[in-house]
C-alpha cells in the first residue's frame, strides 16, 4: 500500500521582530516576514540613489563563514559618495549574516539592483529552495495566498486585484520555492509589483546557493 502522503495548510507568518523569519523553516509555512521600519540613514540613502535616476546593479556570490562578517568591499560602489552609505552597507551586511545563520549557509547568491519595470510581472512561483526579498524604496513584491489563483494557470490567469497582497518598503521576507525539500507545489505565488512610468525601485535578493 502506497503511504499516505501528508497534508499541510499553507500560511504566511508576520512579526515585528527578525524571530519571524526563523518561521520559514517551518512545515506549511511558504513566506515568513518580519515587519520592519527601516532606520532613517538607510530609507535616505536608498532614496538618494533612486534620485540618480541610475539603474544601478550589484551581483556576486558571497562565500560566507558564520564567524566573521560578510565580505561586501564595493556593494553598489556607484553610490558610495551618498549620505548614508555605510548605514546602508552594515544593513545589507546584516542580513546576509542573519540569512546564512537561518539556513547554516556556505554559499550566499547576491543581487542589488534599481529596476524601473516590473522585473517578473506575471505571478509564479521560484524554483529555489530559499529566497530573501526586500525592497528598500519603492513598491514592494506582490504576492497571494493559498487558492487566490490557479496553480496550474498561473500564467493566463490573474487573481482578483483585492486578493493581491503586497510587501512594505523595509520589510524582510523570507519566501520558500519549489525546491524546498517537502515543499513541491507550494511554493510563494507571488510577483514584481505593477509600477508606473518613471516609478523605480531599490531591491535586494539573497538566494541559498550551498
Amino acid at each position: 500500500m502506497m503511504p499516505t502522503r501528508r497534508v499541510v495548510d499553507i500560511c504566511q507568518v508576520f512579526g515585528p521582530t527578525p524571530q519571524a523569519l526563523t518561521d520559514i523553516l517551518h512545515d506549511g509555512v511558504n513566506l515568513a516576514v518580519w515587519q520592519r521600519q527601516l532606520p532613517a540613514q538607510v530609507e535616505d540613502f536608498a532614496a538618494l540613489v533612486l534620485s540618480l535616476g541610475q539603474m544601478l546593479t550589484d551581483e556576486r556570490v558571497i562565500e560566507v563563514d558564520e564567524q566573521r562578517a560578510p565580505e561586501l568591499n564595493g556593494l553598489l560602489r556607484e553610490a558610495a559618495d551618498l549620505y548614508g552609505y555605510e548605514g546602508f552597507v552594515a544593513d545589507v551586511s546584516w542580513l546576509v549574516a542573519a540569512f546564512t545563520c537561518l539556513l547554516g549557509a556556505r554559499r550566499v547568491g547576491l543581487r542589488l539592483r534599481v529596476l524601473d519595470g516590473a522585473m517578473c510581472p506575471r505571478f509564479h512561483v521560484d524554483h529555489v529552495p530559499l529566497r530573501l526579498l526586500t525592497t528598500y524604496a519603492g513598491a514592494g513584491s506582490e504576492w497571494v495566498e493559498e487558492g487566490a489563483i490557479e496553480r496550474a494557470r498561473m500564467q493566463p490567469e490573474q487573481p482578483p486585484v483585492d486578493k493581491v497582497r503586497r510587501l512594505v518598503a523595509g520589510e524582510v521576507a523570507v519566501l520558500k520555492g519549489e525546491k524546498w525539500l517537502g515543499n513541491e507545489g507550494a511554493g510563494l505565488v507571488h510577483r514584481s509589483p505593477l509600477t508606473g512610468p518613471g516609478e523605480r525601485r531599490l531591491l535586494l535578493s539573497l538566494d541559498w546557493l550551498a
